[in-house]
């Protein structure tokens, strides 16, 4: 199964511990229960996130080094053209919208609400990280979320 999680749920999941959603997520991607896909946008924008003082304040930079690279070196990236355009209401959000579906993704995990209002966006599940660890246990693949 092929996973784009957006900047959020990855930045949210380079800080948290395997009893919030993100960062079981994050386990489960480490345990390859499912392919995680990514864009240069993303990492770019995942780069910047964390440099934020927010994170800066929980993550040392060597740790913040290592998780970029985690990414970079474990999951596939994918080419964005960037055609499209008007879907979401961020100019970012297509980005990651493009980057699902250039990357036949079957989701698309991601905290932001506007993004999630959409539901679906051509085959590919626009869904929330909670609602994401459910699927993946009624699929079998993950440990109970109720436990989270």
């Amino acid at each position: 199964m092929r996973v784009v999680l957006d900047t959020n749920t990855l930045a949210s999941g380079a800080l948290a511990h395997a009893k919030s959603p993100a960062g079981a997520i994050l386990d489960a991607w480490r345990e390859a229960v499912f392919v995680l896909v990514v864009s240069e946008d993303i990492i770019s924008e995942l780069a910047h996130t964390l440099s934020k003082p927010y994170f800066a304040a929980r993550l040392s930079p060597n740790d913040v080094a290592a998780f970029i690279d985690l990414v970079e070196s474990a999951a596939t990236i994918v080419s964005v053209p960037g055609e499209l355009q008007g879907v979401a209401s961020h100019p970012e959000d297509d980005r990651i919208l493009e980057c699902a579906y250039v990357a036949g993704a079957e989701y698309l995990v991601t905290g932001d609400k506007q993004l999630q209002r959409l539901e679906a966006f051509r085959d590919i599940q626009i869904v929330s990280p909670r609602a994401f660890l459910t699927i993946l246990d009624i699929l079998g693949d993950w440990s109970d979320p109720a436990s989270l």
